[in-house]
């Protein structure tokens, strides 16, 4: 929990009652590989934060799993759409290794926003975040060649190889894993 508290803190600094709030509402998860946070057609109820770990969105198209995002250690696991809208999720969360995640839902973080005006800095400085990095990823895939695009996953992610499998990484970057191989094998 406390490397979750201090991301927030570095983001806006939270006072005792707010702290004390936050301890209270955050439910602990320690859960096993190929754990499915969310399948599509179910409401995405928490925001989760992982303390330890690996996840990955995906979304099914053509009977092809499509690798949306990769989040690791102390980054937030959210399906922001259906979060966000109350809809049915389009998309599947899956945990890639043993995980130990922290979560509040949809209710709690209202309460915090209505209870602490001050939170609602936090959520929107959280979302711009996730939202330039979606962008970014939007904007590699249209402009950055298969190798820049291996690249700057690796900058991102250097320890992917060892924790995600090769064909979630390929799907993520849109190449075939035959492909990603040879460009790991040119790299090294």
């Amino acid at each position: 929990m406390e490397t979750l508290l201090n991301s927030i803190r570095q983001l806006q600094p939270i006072a005792e009652p707010l702290e004390s709030m936050l301890r209270q509402m955050l439910r602990r998860h320690e859960l096993p590989r190929r754990h499915w946070l969310l399948i599509p057609g179910q409401v995405s109820e928490r925001i989760f934060f992982i303390e330890k770990g690996v996840a990955r969105g995906y979304f099914l198209k053509e009977d092809r799993e499509v690798t949306s995002w990769f989040m690791k250690e102390s980054d937030f696991i959210i399906s922001i759409v259906s979060f966000y809208s109350r809809q049915p999720a389009q998309e599947y969360v899956e945990l890639l290794e043993e995980s130990v995640l922290w979560s509040i839902t949809y209710e709690q973080l209202q309460r915090l926003y209505a209870t602490f005006p001050e939170f609602n800095k936090v959520g929107r400085l959280l979302t711009e975040r996730y939202y330039l990095r979606s962008e970014q990823r939007a904007q590699n895939l249209r402009m950055q060649s298969a190798r820049e695009r291996y690249e700057q996953l690796l900058t991102d992610f250097p320890e992917i190889f060892r924790r995600v499998p090769l064909k979630y990484i390929a799907s993520h970057l849109g190449l075939s894993p035959e492909t990603v191989s040879r460009l790991r094998a040119n790299k090294q």
